[in-house]
């Protein structure tokens, strides 16, 4: 049995999300459906972290253990057959040792949430990032932002079908910027709570846009009460963009 490491690209929007599901299509069946065509077995892929559906990753890491002999690179390039036309690809396989757990290995997860500020309808980047019309101020939404660095109660900004056993998490780092049209959002923690990036963002759209200040959202926070947020962002923006693990 050999454990093997890959690394996966993805569009969200076709998929009910990441964790296969017995009511739509998920990105974990589509992989693991592609491994049995190519190897008749049974696996279970497992990656480093759950995406709601429409949520989109840059680099998801995931491990998959199989018994049929096959080098990495002829795995991916099989899985990537077997997937088209679905717009998931295998960016790279790597053996690793059998301790070697996507979820459970992994010391970091970034994200990136790219929001499109502009007046114009989305003709190429539709599900793609939220189109949000009215001008907003980046330089402001990020010092907003940092209120929420650091150890704190994120109950405020957590789903209630959140299933983490605590609402504390230290955010090691949330940061915004304009390029362009379009304002980035980069959040590094090891560990996130269910719709935590999506609700910080939906708080710091409020900041950019003039209708909360950097004490909302403080307060907001410190509140601890999910009532006290201000809005969900949609998925379309979100980006699972990179997980870390010792020896990287």
């Amino acid at each position: 049995m050999t454990r093997f490491r890959l690394t996966i690209e993805y569009d969200g929007r076709p998929f009910m999300g990441w964790q296969r599901q017995p009511h739509g299509p998920s990105v974990q069946q589509a992989i693991e459906d592609a491994i049995r065509a190519i190897t008749q077995e049974d696996v279970a892929v497992h990656a480093a972290g759950r995406t709601d559906a429409g949520v989109h990753a840059l680099a998801m890491v995931a491990h998959v253990d199989i018994a049929r002999p096959i080098a990495p690179l002829r795995l991916a390039d099989g899985i990537n057959a077997k997937l088209r036309p679905l717009p998931v690809a295998i960016l790279g396989a790597d053996v690793v040792e059998d301790d070697f757990h996507a979820r459970f290995s992994c010391i970091g997860r970034r994200y990136v949430y790219r929001i499109a500020n502009r007046r114009a309808p989305l003709a190429l980047e539709a599900g793609r990032a939220w189109r949000v019309s009215v001008v907003l101020y980046a330089d402001e939404m990020n010092k907003a932002a940092q209120v929420l660095v650091g150890n704190h109660d994120f109950t405020t900004f957590r789903s209630v079908h959140c299933q983490s056993e605590s609402p504390v998490k230290t955010l090691d780092r949330l940061t915004v910027r304009r390029l362009g049209e379009t304002i980035e959002i980069e959040a590094a923690a090891r560990s996130f709570l269910h719709h935590q990036v999506r609700s910080m963002v939906g708080c710091l759209e409020l900041v950019g846009r003039g209708k909360w200040t950097k004490a909302d959202l403080k307060a907001a926070l410190d509140a601890k009460d999910r009532a006290a947020l201000g809005f969900n962002a949609p998925p379309d923006g979100l980006y699972f963009a990179e997980a870390l693990y010792p020896g990287d």
